[in-house]
């Protein structure tokens, strides 16, 4: 039997050690991309990137690589999720050729990247700016092998090149989320279908739009978007927010109202087991800015907690990977974390970089 000294003694070592380690990447000016301890804060890896300044970053759907892309040279670039090291960097600007994206999705054999772009060419007496494209680029040969423009009815929608894309398990449907859903045939890249979000199965309200990014798959039900969504009623115009879920394989969208909508919502961030999910709500402006944690309970889609916190000018909120913490971050140099049970401030990490907006991605 084990001295009783020597048992409180390895008790003690047990519960210092962090029940959940991991990582999370997230972009810093000018040109870096930085690996924090999700325990302690410290900063791990300073990764250079050769083509400037990150603005996007996405794991792949098996989480072994993460795609980044860069602003300054239109770069894109391919990292092992387990070692972060870099596998593919290039930039797909030139001289007299440049791009405009932001972000895209990579396909499921890992070879082709999916995004909408504009060209901007330098002409002897001018420049040329394309209308927005649907663009494949081949990650192996390091360049844009297909393009085709948006139709116009595409084209005039709300997002730009900045809309959020995902793709199908089997790879031959882009889903692009502009104020409508465009369902895109990969091998062609014209639109199939387009799905009218507006036009949602709960009845007396109109104008259904996505109120944030698209945050998160609810993983508990593959292949199912849950996201923000705003609407107003048909007759004053008050309004509300709601959660909404698209179902990428049925293409069916369903929007359950919750309640009066404030000044912006975020997007989602949904925990592991599909359950639980939070944004930050803000209201006012400036002197009289407030923002808040909202939390929701996703199998009976309400809210079930608020929580004021300090407000900043810009910021985005991100999770753990574990879902037990909250993260606000971008355009400062720490980030600050929350507990996610109780919704309150635990401590704040100083980076000494100031983060961009490209997001952060939560890794073992």
């Amino acid at each position: 039997m084990l001295p009783r000294k020597l048992i409180c003694t390895l008790i003690a070592l047990a519960a210092a050690v962090p029940a959940h380690a991991g990582s999370l990447m997230l972009g810093t000016y000018p040109d870096k991309l930085f690996t924090i301890d999700d325990q302690t804060g410290a900063v791990k890896d300073k990764i250079a990137l050769e083509t400037g300044l990150p603005v996007s970053l996405r794991l792949s759907a098996d989480r072994s690589k993460i795609y980044a892309t860069t602003i300054t040279t239109s770069g894109v670039i391919v990292l092992d999720a387990a070692t972060h090291k870099i596998l593919t960097q290039f930039a797909l600007n030139t001289p007299t050729e440049k791009y405009r994206f932001n972000g895209g999705v990579p396909d499921p054999t890992g070879r082709y990247f999916y995004t909408v772009l504009m060209r901007i060419d330098k002409q002897v007496d001018r420049y040329v700016v394309s209308k927005q494209q649907f663009a494949v680029i081949d990650l192996v040969a390091k360049k844009i092998v297909r393009t085709a423009d948006l139709e116009p009815q595409d084209d005039a929608l709300a997002g730009g090149y900045r809309a959020p894309m995902m793709i199908s398990p089997d790879g031959k449907t882009l889903y692009l989320f502009k104020n409508k859903v465009l369902l895109v045939d990969a091998a062609s890249l014209k639109v199939v279908d387009r799905i009218d979000v507006e036009k949602a199965d709960a009845t007396g309200y109109e104008n259904v739009a996505f109120g944030g990014g698209i945050e998160g798959l609810q993983l508990t039900t593959p292949n199912q978007l849950v996201s923000m969504f705003t609407a107003d009623d048909p007759y004053v115009h008050n309004k509300i927010f709601g959660i909404g879920r698209f179902d990428l394989t049925a293409r069916k969208f369903a929007f359950t109202p919750i309640g009066p909508i404030t000044n912006q919502i975020s997007g989602l961030e949904v925990t592991p087991d599909g359950k639980t999910a939070y944004t930050v709500a803000t209201t006012g402006m400036t002197g009289n800015k407030r923002c808040e944690f909202w939390k929701f309970d996703l199998t009976d889609l309400k809210l079930t907690d608020k929580q004021e916190f300090h407000c900043r000018s810009r910021f985005t909120l991100g999770m753990s990977q574990d879902g037990a913490k909250l993260y606000i971050y971008g355009a400062s140099y720490d980030i600050e974390v929350y507990d996610a049970a109780s919704l309150k401030w635990e401590k704040t990490w100083d980076m000494a970089a100031d983060a961009t907006m490209a997001g952060m991605i939560a890794l073992q």
